[in-house]
């Protein structure tokens, strides 16, 4: 599922954040967004970008290993619908970072401590993957702080397990074959670098979420994945013994059924790896027909839809994605 108490919040506002001191100077991000920090503990600010927009506040939250940045394309199209923020976790991009008991409920409670630093009016807040665990412990928590959750592929048992569905153990254990990685031609720029992950994944993920993610040479030449400190937390709440049976607000919850195989499985030579991924991929079905019925069943008034696409929904089915927003939205009162 991974591509990878306090008092009155501060509102920092910064024109640039420090990971840009590791990119070329050349580069500038073209998404048309503000940038702001939101104090939310003692040794943690985070990352709050702002697309605009006018109507109802959404939060985007990502998943495990980005950054808020990979909604740079999906909150263009959202922003003529709604006021559309995006939140950075912790150790993650330019957000800052202090370890964390409890991993679940404490992300949770930083994104509570940016809806009140910002006064936004009960947002609807959207993740992807990991970032289910997040949804569920506000929408479990402290209802009353939003109106709604969209699961984007991230309604699974860290976000929701009442013991009908699979375990998060079952999904681990079933393993697909391991991507390629970038040649030296792919690391000279990140437009290279982008380009290459089209070609391996099949999406486009935005060039901004690269120079987040990734270290470069002050020419502009891609070195290796950065290397988050808040990436350990990620296992932790996979495999916690903390459970959300109880969501209390609206939910959208958008599973990637059948899930497609990524571009460089479906055009490997090596049957072995065709072979491997129809394997995983059928597995992977299964268990996820399995927990979107148990969600169905077990969330009272729920809206669960099941999609073609990859684990990355909004990029690799973006219109299919924008249709249940839209529909959703117009739901909430």
């Amino acid at each position: 599922m991974l591509r990878k108490p306090m008092c009155g919040p501060i509102v920092l506002i910064s024109l640039l954040s420090p990971v840009r001191a590791q990119q070329s100077d050349a580069w500038r991000d073209q998404s048309p967004h503000t940038t702001q920090f939101v104090q939310v503990a003692k040794d943690v600010r985070l990352e709050v970008l702002d697309w605009g927009g006018s109507g109802r506040p959404v939060i985007l939250l990502a998943g495990g290993g980005n950054t808020a940045h990979v909604f740079d394309d999906l909150a263009l199209k959202l922003k003529g619908i709604c006021r559309v923020y995006g939140i950075t976790r912790r150790g993650f991009g330019a957000s800052t970072y202090a370890p964390l008991d409890n991993s679940g409920d404490r992300l949770g409670e930083d994104v509570v401590a940016v809806i009140r630093a910002l006064r936004l009016n009960k947002p609807v807040l959207m993740g992807h993957s990991i970032a289910g665990a997040e949804l569920s412990s506000v929408a479990t928590l402290q209802p009353n702080s939003v109106s709604g959750v969209v699961y984007l592929e991230a309604a699974y048992p860290y976000a929701f397990d009442n013991g009908k569905g699979p375990t998060m153990k079952e999904f681990l254990e079933i393993q697909g074959p391991q991507p390629p990685s970038p040649g030296a031609s792919d690391l000279t720029s990140f437009s290279a670098l982008q380009n290459w992950d089209v070609q391996v994944y099949g999406f486009r993920m935005p060039e901004s979420e690269f120079h987040e993610t990734w270290n470069s040479t002050s020419e502009g030449r891609v070195i290796k994945q950065r290397d988050f400190p808040g990436s350990q937390s990620f296992m932790t709440i996979m495999t916690s013994a903390r459970k959300y049976t109880n969501l209390q607000v609206p939910a959208l919850a958008i599973f990637a059924i059948p899930h497609v195989p990524e571009t460089w499985m479906t055009r490997s030579t090596d049957t072995a790896i065709r072979v491997a991924a129809d394997a995983y991929f059928a597995k992977l079905d299964v268990l996820a027909e399995k927990q979107a019925k148990a969600f169905q069943d077990g969330v009272p008034g729920a809206r669960v839809i099941r999609v073609k696409g990859m684990h990355y929904i909004f990029l690799s089915n973006e219109s299919g994605v924008l249709r249940e927003i839209r529909s959703f939205l117009r739901s909430l009162k």
